[in-house]
C-alpha cells in the first residue's frame, strides 16, 4: 500500500498515554480531566434519551443546540450568529478542524501554521494537497513573529490556523494581534482558521480576544470550540464550527460526508444543561486558576521552573537548570523514574529548537495535582 501519511507515527498523546499504563504511571499528560462530571449534565442526557432523542440528528446539529450557542456568543463576545446558518455542530473540535481545511485547500495552496502546532494541522493540510508554511514561536515568550508571517504569506496562501489560546505553549493573542493579521490579510483570497477551544480558560484578568469579535477577520474565519473542554467531557466529542454563511456552506459539504452528525442525546443534553446552568462555562477561568496555583505552589521550592501560563488547563514545566537532556529524554527519565507522564514539546515542531520544556495538565482533581507535585518534588530532590 501507498501510504499518504508516510512519515506520520502515532501521537504523542497516544504514546504517552499508552506508556502511563503500561507502567503504572501517574498520567499528567494528556488533556483529559479525571474528575466526575456535573450530575446535573449527565441526568440532562439521560433525560433526553429516555425522552426518545435516539436517532440521527440533523447533519447542521440540532437546533436547540446552535440556538443555545448562539445566546452563548453574544453573551461572551456581544455578537449575533445565525444558528441555522452559521453553525455546525462536529464530532469533537479535531473534526471541525479537518473539515475547514479540506473545505477550503486544493492541490497547490499553502497554509501558515505556528509551531509548536498541534498534531492534526499538517497532516490535514497534506491530505487535502496543501502544504504548510512553519514558523516558529521562539520560547520562552513563545510570540508571534509578524515580520515572519509577512515574508512568508503570497499568492498560493490559503489559509492561516491560529491557535488562541495556545496548546502547549500556554499563550494567548492579543487585540494587535488580530489586528496585525487582519492587515497582512486584507485584499488577499486567504481565510483564517481559529482553533479556540479553550477560549473559557484565560488567567489573571486577561480577556480572550476571538476571531468573531474582530469584524474584518470574522468575515473570513472558522472559530472551532470544543464542549469537551468547556464542560470536562472529552470523551463525548461534541465541538462545533462558527463561520460566516458562505464559509459554513462548504464546510457542511465535507461534515456530512465525514460524520454526518453527532450523537443526538448528547447534543440535546448539552443544549438544556446551557440554558440550565450557565455557570457551567462562565466560572471556568477561575476553576482552572486555583488548580494551576495550586500546582505552582506544591512545585515552589523544586528543581524546576514554572512557566507563566495565560491560558489553557496546562502548564510547562522548565526543567534546564538540572538536566542537559532533550525534552525526550527527560520526559522519557520522568516516566521510568519518578512514575509520572508528561509531554514534551519537541513533536509540536516541524524543526524543533533545542528544548527543555515539558507539558503538564492541571485538569485534574486536586488529589491527583497533590500527587503528582509530591513525585516531582521527589524526583527533584533526586537530581539536587
Amino acid at each position: 500500500m501507498r501510504s499518504r501519511l508516510p512519515d506520520i507515527g502515532t501521537t504523542i498523546f497516544t504514546i504517552q498515554s499508552r506508556r502511563a499504563l503500561e507502567l503504572g504511571a501517574l498520567n499528567i499528560g494528556q488533556g483529559f480531566p479525571d474528575y466526575p462530571i456535573d450530575p446535573r449534565l449527565a441526568e440532562q442526557v439521560a433525560a433526553a434519551m429516555r425522552a426518545n432523542h435516539n436517532q440521527y440528528a440533523p447533519m447542521a446539529g440540532v437546533l436547540e443546540l446552535r440556538v443555545a450557542i448562539a445566546a452563548k456568543l453574544t453573551a461572551c463576545y456581544g455578537i449575533e450568529v445565525d444558528p441555522a446558518q452559521e453553525i455546525t455542530i462536529t464530532c469533537g473540535g479535531t473534526e471541525a478542524l479537518f473539515s475547514a481545511i479540506q473545505a477550503v485547500i486544493a492541490p497547490g495552496d499553502e497554509v501558515l501554521l505556528f509551531d509548536p502546532a498541534y498534531d492534526s494541522y499538517e497532516p490535514a493540510v497534506r491530505l487535502a494537497g496543501g502544504r504548510c508554511h512553519r514558523i516558529p514561536l521562539a520560547p520562552p515568550a513563545f510570540q508571534i513573529d509578524w515580520q515572519r508571517v509577512a515574508e512568508l504569506i503570497g499568492p498560493r496562501t490559503r489559509l492561516v490556523v491560529l491557535n488562541n489560546p495556545h496548546n502547549p505553549a500556554c499563550t494567548i493573542a492579543s487585540r494587535a494581534d488580530l489586528d496585525e493579521l487582519a492587515r497582512l490579510l486584507r485584499g488577499r483570497d486567504a481565510y483564517v482558521l481559529a482553533d479556540e477551544v479553550y477560549e473559557h480558560v484565560v488567567f489573571d484578568g486577561a480577556q480572550h480576544h476571538s476571531v468573531l469579535s474582530h469584524p474584518e477577520l470574522r468575515e473570513r474565519s472558522f472559530a472551532v470550540f470544543s464542549f469537551g473542554k468547556t464542560l470536562h467531557v472529552t470523551g463525548w466529542r461534541v465541538g462545533y464550527c462558527v463561520a460566516p454563511s458562505a464559509l459554513t456552506n462548504e464546510f457542511r459539504k465535507v461534515h456530512q460526508f465525514n460524520t454526518f452528525s453527532v450523537a443526538t442525546p448528547l447534543q440535546v443534553g448539552i443544549a438544556r444543561h446551557l440554558v440550565a446552568v450557565p455557570e457551567s462555562w462562565q466560572g471556568l477561568a477561575t476553576f482552572f486558576a486555583a488548580k494551576r496555583d495550586a500546582l505552582r505552589t506544591a512545585l515552589a521550592g523544586s528543581a524546576f521552573e514554572l512557566r507563566p501560563s495565560a491560558g489553557t488547563y496546562f502548564q510547562l514545566l522548565d526543567f534546564s537548570a538540572t538536566s542537559t537532556e532533550t525534552d525526550l529524554e527527560f520526559c522519557e527519565r520522568l516516566m521510568l523514574e519518578a512514575g509520572i507522564a508528561t509531554i514534551a514539546l519537541s513533536p509540536f515542531y516541524r524543526d524543533p529548537p533545542r528544548l527543555q520544556l515539558l507539558r503538564v495538565c492541571i485538569a485534574k482533581s486536586d488529589a491527583t495535582l497533590q500527587q503528582a507535585a509530591e513525585k516531582l518534588n521527589a524526583f527533584s530532590r533526586g537530581l539536587a
